[in-house]
C-alpha cells in the first residue's frame, strides 16, 4: 500500500456535491488518519439530548450548547469526549491528538480534568473510513480539506460552522460559503 499523508487534525468540509445525507454540509474533525483508515467527528450536528441526560457528571464541563453531538453514523451508542486543553501538558484522562485538541477518557472522574479544560464537547458516534476509502472520496471531490482551529471544536453556533469554515479560507473556496441550501430555488 502507498504511504498516506496524515490529515489528522484537519477538517473535512462536505462539498455541495456530496450526496450522502449523513454528511450534508458536515464539518468533520479528523482525529486519526493513516494507512489503516480514518476516524473523525462531525462538529456541526447537535442533538436535542443534553449532556446531563446521558453523562450527568460531565454536564457542567460541556460547552454551549450543552448537548450531545452526533459525531457520525458509526456506533451511535458510544460516546467520545473531545476537549481543548491549552498548554504543553495535559491532565490524566486526556490524550493529545494534535495541537491543543485531545480525547477525554470519560471514565476519568470529571473533577480531575475540570480545572484544565478549555472546552469539552461530547459526541455520540463517529465518522469512520476504511483503508483508502477517504482518499477515494477526496479524489471524487466529496470533501474540501482545510486547516482546523481550536475554536471549531467548541463553536457555540454549530449550525453556522459549515459556512464559517469556508468563509475564512483564503481562496476561491470562500465563495462556496454562499452556495444556497437548495440551488433549484434560484
Amino acid at each position: 500500500m502507498t504511504e498516506v499523508s496524515s490529515l489528522t487534525g484537519r477538517l473535512l468540509v462536505a462539498t455541495p456535491a456530496l450526496a450522502d445525507p449523513n454528511f450534508d454540509r458536515a464539518v468533520v474533525l479528523l482525529l486519526d488518519h493513516d494507512d489503516e483508515g480514518s476516524l473523525g467527528v462531525v462538529l456541526n450536528r447537535p442533538t436535542p439530548v443534553t449532556v446531563g441526560d446521558i453523562l450527568a457528571p460531565w454536564a457542567d464541563l460541556a460547552g454551549d450548547p450543552g448537548v450531545v453531538f452526533q459525531g457520525g453514523p458509526v456506533s451511535l451508542d458510544a460516546a467520545l469526549g473531545v476537549a481543548v486543553i491549552p498548554g504543553d501538558e495535559g491532565p490524566l484522562g486526556w490524550r493529545r491528538v494534535f495541537g491543543a485538541i485531545g480525547l477525554v477518557d470519560l471514565e476519568t472522574p470529571p473533577e480531575l480534568l475540570g480545572p484544565a479544560l478549555g472546552s469539552l464537547r461530547i459526541f455520540a458516534g463517529y465518522a469512520g473510513w476504511g483503508p483508502g476509502q477517504l482518499e477515494t472520496e477526496l479524489g471524487e471531490g466529496a470533501w474540501y480539506v482545510v486547516e482546523s482551529e481550536p475554536g471549531d471544536v467548541s463553536s457555540p453556533h454549530p449550525e453556522t460552522l459549515w459556512r464559517e469554515v469556508l468563509r475564512r479560507q483564503r481562496s476561491d473556496l470562500a465563495m462556496v460559503a454562499t452556495y444556497p441550501d437548495d440551488p433549484s430555488l434560484n
